[in-house]
């Protein structure tokens, strides 16, 4: 079984830490930052004073924060991953964060003699504890093979999307799809609402046809019962589209349909919802119309 560093054990990193626990792997976390999870220590887990230390120990160090200056600085701040590692250790990045910075935080990595995959996922914290979550992989394929007995004690659907920064491209376009099926489901639940239907009998009605989808089942049922608790929240979903929307612009592309998603996500967040679950999107178009779907 094999060593194990865990940087960043939230709503996400928490349970995928604990798979990998229950696979059979050892683990050490840094409490450089917070104190490590107590459901991690009382399974055997050893608590670290800071990143160095953690990639000293470990052979795979997992990083799981929650955005680019964050994962910057776990590598690279004074007692970094970075003065830890060398030949033989393989830093994987799972958060999502920007693909250009990616590129350059590999780069550095790599000039260590230690290897660097950007494996971000898509699941929610629903996939993190039920390890089924999606994982896209950037790197090496002497990398990745490393890697995934580790990717399979957290994930199902697990792909080698290309080098380094591939694995955050594929899941700032997966945010992407995310945010316009959510905002399409809002506005289709919003319609029929305001125009005296159901939305519970809508969206039951929808669900057997082309409009059915993971998002109407799940977000769907959300909106209508109201229950927002994150989930994956609002502010996180923000972060990842001005991931796309800046990208865009280095590309000379037009993303309009995500730049009006944004725009519905900031309607949210100016109304105290940036800590609500991305599902919550509908309440930002019910503050636009004046009008909720929910009777209460």
């Amino acid at each position: 079984m094999a060593k194990i560093g865990f940087i960043g054990t939230g709503i996400m990193g928490l349970p995928m830490a604990q798979n990998l626990q229950k696979a059979g792997h050892s683990l050490f976390v840094s409490t450089h930052h917070d104190a490590a999870p107590a459901a991690l220590l009382e399974a055997g887990a050893v608590g670290l004073a800071n990143p160095k230390e953690v990639a000293q120990e470990a052979e795979f160090i997992i990083v799981m924060v929650p955005d680019t200056p964050h994962v910057e600085d776990v590598l690279f701040r004074e007692n970094g991953i970075v003065e830890g590692v060398g030949p033989n250790k393989l830093v994987i990045d799972m958060s999502s964060i920007s693909p250009s910075a990616t590129k350059a935080f590999a780069e550095k990595i790599n000039a260590t003699g230690a290897q660097y995959l950007d494996a971000p996922v898509s699941g929610g914290e629903v996939g993190a504890k039920a390890a089924t979550l999606s994982i896209m992989v950037g790197g090496s394929e002497e990398s990745f093979a490393r890697a995934l007995p580790l990717f399979q004690a957290m994930g199902k659907n697990i792909t080698l999307v290309g080098g380094n920064g591939d694995g955050q491209t594929a899941k700032v376009a997966n945010q992407i799809i995310v945010a316009l099926n959510i905002q399409a489901v809002g506005e289709a639940l919003l319609f029929a609402a305001k125009n005296g239907a159901d939305p519970a009998r809508v969206r039951e009605a929808l669900m057997g046809g082309f409009a059915g989808s993971k998002i109407l089942e799940v977000h769907g049922e959300r909106m209508i019962k109201g229950t927002f608790d994150p989930g994956f929240r609002i502010s996180l979903h923000q972060k990842d589209l001005n991931l796309a929307l800046a990208g865009a612009r280095e590309l000379g592309l037009n993303l309009p349909n995500t730049a009006n998603a944004q725009q519905v996500f900031s309607t949210c967040a100016a109304i105290g919802g940036s800590g609500w679950d991305h599902s919550a999107l509908i309440k930002g178009l019910e503050h636009m119309a004046n009008f909720s779907i929910r009777k209460d």
